[in-house]
């Protein structure tokens, strides 16, 4: 029996032991990439979302739940999460008409026309995400995300110096390094 007792608690240690190191390891491996920018400009930017009438990205995660629900509302912020949420779960056909109706309290929003523009990249509908994504470089030529999705569309459908000219211009505006690192990489993959 005694011999039992130590057995068992030496498989306790064990486990706590081997819990504590996969722990470590994996740790510093969430710390190290926790905010990563890929080259492929998946997930809609939220960090620069500001509407005209003071509702901040703060204010849209603090609405923020687990499920995905109609947009009943008309709470620009409420709309917001739920087309970011339907965004990435690939709804994208439900993601793009609350990004339209987003663009109606904000028509001249450059965020969601970025957004609005990689949605509907995705749904197969690139001559429309281009034209959304142009409209948000002629209002603010100064975002390098739009510059980004613009250049990252463009590699897509083929458009090499389209894409070239955007992707450069993403690297040359701007204050976020992780955009600046993806356009230089996708630079680098174009032929």
């Amino acid at each position: 029996m005694i011999r039992d007792a130590k057995f068992w608690i030496s498989m306790a240690v064990f486990q706590v032991v081997f819990g504590l190191a996969i722990f470590a390891i994996t740790r510093e491996f969430y710390i190290h990439d926790a905010n990563p920018v890929s080259a492929h400009p998946a997930q809609p930017d939220q960090s620069a979302l500001t509407w005209s009438n003071g509702i901040s990205a703060a204010d849209i995660a603090r609405l923020s739940s687990s499920s995905v629900t109609e947009a009943t509302t008309q709470d620009p912020a409420e709309i917001s999460r739920q087309a970011d949420e339907f965004f990435a779960n690939k709804q994208y056909d439900r993601a793009a008409e609350l990004y339209e109706q987003l663009l109606a309290f904000d028509p001249n929003n450059v965020v969601i026309l970025n957004n609005l523009g990689l949605t509907l990249h995705y749904l197969g509908r690139s001559s429309e995400a281009l034209s959304r994504l142009n409209d948000g470089v002629v209002l603010d030529p100064t975002n390098q995300r739009i510059w980004l999705t613009l250049g990252f569309v463009n590699s897509q459908l083929g458009n090499t110096e389209q894409a070239r000219t955007a992707l450069t211009n993403a690297t040359q505006i701007g204050s976020n390094e992780s955009i600046r690192q993806s356009a230089t990489k996708m630079l680098e993959d174009l032929p």
